[in-house]
């Protein structure tokens, strides 16, 4: 890793523009958490998603991660309305059409125990006859809106999203708001993961 090269995490509360811009007051931006010059996000957080988000000021990998060629793994708990059957969860497995696009094949499952998450200001929207459930759903791919168009495609909407892991990269008890320093060690695991695929492909 040069010196001139920065890599750091963050757990993106709900709310928070994936951006250093502020282009209204209705929304917090990075900039209100993190003083570290001359980085980037890698890829997005919707402001209404929560967790894992990566920046730095490396090119060449935030191009490797954005490209869809290479097809690195984003985890995510999604909860959602209602309980997901076999048949749904087959389904966003193997693909749904969303818009014009058929996603690709996914993995996911249902939790049968609630993950150990932070509180979310504001709440999600509770309806006492309602039941909700969560999915722990890894995707290779990152189109707009993606994991909400999915489940909403086999009829369970989802009230909370929050990235887990990017590749290997994970929150590992970095508290809501908080970001740390990539180790150089994660760097290269990540970045010969980015080469070998590159090789492959």
């Amino acid at each position: 890793m040069t010196n001139d090269h920065k890599y750091i995490i963050f757990h993106k509360p709900y709310g928070v523009l994936s951006q250093f811009t502020q282009e209204s007051p209705k929304h917090s931006t990075l900039k209100d958490y993190i003083q570290v010059p001359d980085v980037y996000p890698v890829g997005r957080l919707d402001w209404d998603s929560e967790g894992l988000l990566l920046l730095t000021n490396d090119g060449p990998l935030q191009h490797r991660l954005s490209n869809p060629r290479f097809g690195h793994k984003r985890t995510y708990w999604v909860q959602v309305e209602h309980i997901p059957d076999a048949e749904a969860i087959n389904k966003l497995c193997t693909g749904v059409e969303i818009q014009d696009y058929r996603t690709r094949p996914a993995e996911v499952r249902l939790l049968f125990e609630e993950p150990t998450v932070s509180e979310r200001h504001p709440p999600i929207r509770f309806r006492k006859n309602i039941p909700t459930a969560w999915l722990e759903m890894t995707l290779t791919e990152g189109k707009n809106r993606q994991v909400r168009r999915m489940t909403a495609a086999v009829g369970f909407p989802t009230l909370r999203l929050i990235r887990v892991s990017i590749a290997h990269l994970q929150l590992n008890g970095l508290q809501l708001g908080e970001w740390r320093e990539i180790t150089p060690a994660d760097i290269k695991i990540l970045k010969k993961s980015l080469s070998a695929k590159y090789i492959l492909s």
